[in-house]
């Protein structure tokens, strides 16, 4: 599948007819359409995985994070440029301001026009001041600078290990495949990490298994991974 090209799909395969195609953007256009926004927001999902570990994947669409008190500046700044709606439970209504919003949506959509494809998919990220706070569970929490990191584009993403938290409730081919491709390159603490959220959130999860076996292979002192 070509970047850019019109789409299909959310994860539960919503159809044009009824949502419209999508022409999601890049992360240096993100950055574009954000620039000089006031409030912090990073790129999390599929492409958080490939900024980590530099193997080009294919994406369905962009997913872009802010803390949910900053919805209004995020409003502010992108309600000139484009339109957004929420998405909740799979209902789309216009957003033009923050008390609009549904109580518990989390996710924004958005495009430059009735007529144009979706660009981008905004999630509304749970949090305590600065501090970072899992949607999947809120007893899983990290310091914002810990959870992200800023890759070799200058671009904020959320942590590989913190997205493959996030994607192991899923449990999608495309999911299976960041985990093969990001776990050789995460460091052991981080494993560690990413082996305690799955434990406390889904104790019979199947990559707890492919953890261990990282564990074990880190305590006999593989070698790191090389990139073909």
């Amino acid at each position: 599948m070509r970047r850019n090209a019109y789409r299909f799909g959310r994860t539960v395969r919503w159809t044009t007819t009824r949502y419209g195609p999508w022409a999601s953007l890049t992360p240096p256009e993100v950055a574009a359409l954000l620039d000089g926004i006031s409030v912090p927001w990073w790129i999390f999902g599929g492409w958080s995985i490939e900024a980590f570990t530099g193997r080009p994947r294919e994406h369905e669409d962009i997913d872009i994070g802010f803390f949910g008190s900053d919805l209004p500046a995020v409003l502010a700044h992108l309600l000139p440029q484009v339109c957004v709606w929420s998405n909740h439970g799979g209902t789309l209504r216009p957003l033009r301001t923050a008390e609009e919003l549904l109580d518990g949506c989390e996710q924004l959509w958005m495009r430059r026009d009735g007529a144009s494809p979706w660009l981008a998919d905004l999630g509304l990220t749970p949090h305590d001041g600065t501090t970072w706070i899992s949607k999947r569970d809120g007893r899983i929490r990290m310091p914002f600078e810990q959870a992200t990191f800023v890759a070799a584009d200058g671009i904020r993403y959320l942590r590989p290990e913190v997205s493959l938290h996030m994607k192991a409730k899923l449990q999608r081919d495309k999911d299976e495949a960041d985990l093969a491709a990001a776990l050789p390159l995460l460091e052991p603490a981080h494993v560690d990490w990413l082996r305690g959220t799955i434990t406390l959130t889904q104790p019979d999860h199947p990559w707890l298994s492919v953890l261990d076996q990282r564990r074990s292979s880190i305590r006999r002192g593989s070698p790191p991974h090389v990139e073909p």
